[in-house]
């Protein structure tokens, strides 16, 4: 596709991202096919290629307007498409780029700047959003049923073994995970242990960044960016060797750190470094002398697959084969490739879309009836286990339940 940028964005690292997916696309529209808006509103605008037209547009010097931003907004960042893509259109990369440039020429009410201001401050501070979530347990029985829905129960960590080994791994705390569900980090824990892996976290660091970026903060995606590498440079010298994330949303940002700090000549090749470091638990324990002790209680199960392991991780499938070796019997899963609609802070601003995509999920996922359905990330956990149907846990805790002492 020709492309000729214009504006503040033309020759610009930014731009350079832009010009590289906007040229690579051949606008043939096979990832409309697969995008979960499109399938849902049938607007061109809504998927896919008609969204890399709206951003070519604004950035080749057209004034984008409302509309242009209600039609980016609407899209996950899922990248289903760029899985479909035969021309290897990195979408997501053009998406970051453009969106933000857009969304700063519109500009937005005074009251969605405040609402996206509250999602980032409340859900980017472990220690804030923790103190939220108790206090809504206290008085849930109060709460209205679209607080309620969000708003999982306290399940017991268990106990965090101590890093005892030789072999070490950084462990990503989280931030709404460190408040809403302990029990994740905690059974991850001990499942490496029992390989022979040690755990630990490095005190200061924070959110991953990614709720600020996708939700119009750019330098504070930055800075929490910043402040993680400094706060994990120090235990990756003394040798960790990875580190581990088991929510796939932001292993897939950890890995577009060096897109974030493109521009920082100092943060830049520590971004690189610690990208080629990520690692989604699946990965190490697919390789590790991992066995059951025990046979499943209930083996038939059904694996949901979020966005960001499939096609930001390219993972897809691998923690079926995992549980299938360990006991269970992971059922097909229909449409496995779209959105429950999730996606970070999808669901509170755009929720009829967020609660289409989450029955469609719901349905497929419960077709076969299983016990349980497994998930690999926070954001999908808790959206879909507010929905009906089998009981939706985190994949480690099936691992966790068939391989202890």
């Amino acid at each position: 596709m020709r492309t000729v940028l214009e504006g503040r964005i033309a020759g610009t690292t930014g731009g350079a991202i832009a010009e590289q997916a906007l040229k690579a696309c051949v606008h043939c529209g096979m990832c409309n096919a697969t995008c979960p808006t499109y399938q849902l509103t049938g607007d061109e605008r809504d998927g896919p290629r008609g969204r890399i037209y709206l951003m070519k547009q604004a950035l080749e010097g057209a004034a984008p307007s409302r509309l242009t931003l209600d039609h980016l907004d609407r899209c996950l960042s899922c990248r289903a498409c760029e899985t479909t893509c035969p021309s290897g259109v990195q979408y997501h990369r053009l998406y970051d780029v453009a969106h933000a440039e857009i969304a700063e020429t519109v500009g937005r009410t005074l009251r969605e700047r405040l609402q996206r201001w509250a999602i980032r401050t409340l859900a980017g501070t472990p220690a804030l959003f923790r103190l939220a979530v108790a206090a809504g347990r206290l008085v849930r029985f109060a709460l209205p049923a679209s607080l309620k829905s969000k708003l999982p129960p306290r399940v017991a960590p268990g106990p965090t073994p101590a890093p005892v080994h030789a072999r070490r791994m950084l462990m990503l705390g989280g931030c709404v995970q460190a408040a809403t569900a302990t029990h994740f980090n905690a059974a991850m824990a001990r499942i490496l242990d029992r390989v022979g892996i040690s755990l630990v976290e490095a005190p200061k660091a924070g959110c991953c960044g990614a709720l600020h970026l996708h939700l119009d903060a750019t330098e504070a995606a930055q800075a929490a960016a910043r402040a993680n590498l400094d706060a994990w440079a120090p235990v990756l010298d003394a040798g960790a060797e990875a580190i581990l994330v088991n929510s796939s949303g932001c292993a897939a940002f950890l890995k577009d750190y060096p897109d974030l700090l493109r521009d920082d000549p100092v943060y830049g090749p520590q971004a690189a470094r610690l990208a080629a470091l990520v690692r989604d638990p699946v990965e190490i324990l697919a390789r590790a002398e991992l066995t059951a002790r025990r046979a499943p209680a209930e083996p038939r199960i059904a694996v949901h697959e979020p966005c960001t392991l499939q096609h930001g991780l390219k993972l897809t499938g691998q923690i079926a084969s995992l549980l299938r070796n360990l006991g269970y019997d992971p059922q097909p899963v229909a449409d496995n490739h779209l959105c429950c609609g999730s996606a970070g802070a999808y669901s509170l601003l755009q929720p009829e879309l967020s609660n289409q995509l989450k029955a469609n999920k719901l349905a497929a996922l419960n077709a076969s009836r299983p016990a349980a359905v497994y998930t690999a990330n926070i954001g999908c956990w808790t959206h879909l286990a507010s929905g009906d149907g089998a009981p939706v846990r985190h994949w480690l805790e099936a691992v966790d339940e068939v391989t202890r002492p």
